[in-house]
């Protein structure tokens, strides 16, 4: 309102949010006083482990988790991402963008999960590993994050950079870090200049490398060869053949 004689008054006007309806009670607990039934209550639905794997690096939007997410629809994974906000194994972080961005994180408690998605990434490796099926999407990055939080011989130290290339060998699908450090592997996408060794390949030659019977043949090694084939052996349990490249 103006008043005659006086300033104009500046009426602000707020962006406002939606903010989310909690989650719907869980439809099928367990109903058993048992630990590893209260943990299924938690994480035993479908995704949400996959979530925890795909956070591993750090906070994701919500969109890079539907592109990392293949089968997912929309409504489903805002459903999960509220009910792991609930249950205190994600933080939503809002900011004041246009459009909006809301990032997700893993708490202490979901990262505490790390070890035990990598346990299953290694089970699977074990009893339920093959060649990629037909409809099934390849995500070496998702084999990669699963490594994390598995614990490796505490004489293993070193950073292995990581790249997944196009077909023509130069565009990039994924960059990417895991460092072998105090009998833990971790992992990050980010540049690390100062890397003992580094691994290039397209994604068949990584199917090749990761798949039931390793050949790390069309790969593009170089740096510490030693550290590359232990990282190597590691993620998938099974001996390969590297060549280190000077």
């Amino acid at each position: 309102m103006h008043r005659p004689g006086g300033p104009p008054t500046l009426r602000l006007q707020r962006r406002s949010f939606p903010i989310p309806a909690p989650p719907p009670p869980k439809r099928h607990p367990y109903d058993q006083w048992a630990p590893d039934a209260r943990a299924l209550d938690l994480v035993g639905d479908k995704w949400t482990l996959l979530i925890v794997r795909d956070l591993a690096g750090g906070p994701r939007r919500f969109v890079e988790l539907q592109r990392v997410l293949p089968g997912i629809s929309t409504e489903q994974l805002r459903s999960r991402l509220n009910r792991m906000v609930a249950d205190g194994l994600l933080t939503r972080k809002r900011y004041r963008e246009v459009p909006p961005r809301v990032d997700y994180e893993l708490t202490e408690r979901a990262r505490d999960l790390l070890p035990v998605v990598g346990a299953l990434s290694r089970w699977g490796y074990r009893w339920a590993w093959g060649p990629p099926r037909p409809g099934e999407r390849v995500d070496v990055g998702a084999i990669l994050r699963a490594s994390t939080g598995v614990p490796v011989d505490p004489s293993m130290r070193g950073t292995l950079e990581v790249a997944v290339t196009g077909p023509s060998g130069e565009d990039e699908e994924l960059h990417c870090c895991l460092t072998a450090d105090g009998g833990s592997l971790f992992y990050a996408e980010r540049d690390r200049p100062t890397a003992d060794a580094t691994i290039r390949g397209d994604r068949g030659a990584w199917v090749e490398a990761l798949g039931p019977e390793p050949s790390s043949a069309g790969l593009d090694i170089r740096g510490d060869g030693a550290l590359a084939r232990a990282l190597l052996e590691h993620l998938t349990g099974v001996s390969s053949s590297v060549a280190a490249v000077a």
